[in-house]
């Protein structure tokens, strides 16, 4: 029966290096997957990024190529703005000393000039009646 014992004692000693053995790898191949799942964010979150990154450049670009053509277009409308305040002050000037001109010689005329006083009739006050038939056929 000893014998027998040390017998099964020796099968759980086995047992007992096998499941050990067995947890040794287990923990192994647990790091490994730790790892390789790591691994496997680490590429999808670089790749995302990356993504994101090229997004943002292409973005950027258009923003700016956006930006120098308003740039630009306000520049040229500023140019505008000033060549026509320039032409409308011009014309201001002329229209001034043109107005002056005019006003001396209306102010001449208008003083050697004689204001008649006609007689202009006035209307009448209607007295009477007027039936709504004649206003009808009058229309």
């Amino acid at each position: 029966m000893l014998s027998a014992v040390k017998k099964r004692v020796g099968k759980l000693e086995e047992s007992i290096e096998d499941v050990k053995k067995s947890d040794n790898a287990l923990g192994e191949s647990i790091d490994d997957l730790r790892e390789q799942s790591r691994d496997f964010v680490t590429m999808c979150l670089t790749s995302n990024r990356d993504s994101m990154q090229e997004l943002l450049d292409s973005q950027r670009k258009k923003l700016t190529e956006r930006n120098d053509a308003l740039e630009a277009m306000v520049m040229a409308l500023n140019e505008e703005t000033m060549v026509t305040t320039m032409a409308l002050s011009t014309r201001i000037e002329k229209l001034e000393g043109e107005l002056a001109l005019h006003q001396a010689t209306v102010g001449k005329g208008v003083s050697s000039a004689a204001l008649s006083n006609e007689d202009v009739p006035k209307l009448k006050e209607f007295v009477g009646t007027r039936s709504a038939y004649d206003v009808d056929n009058f229309l």
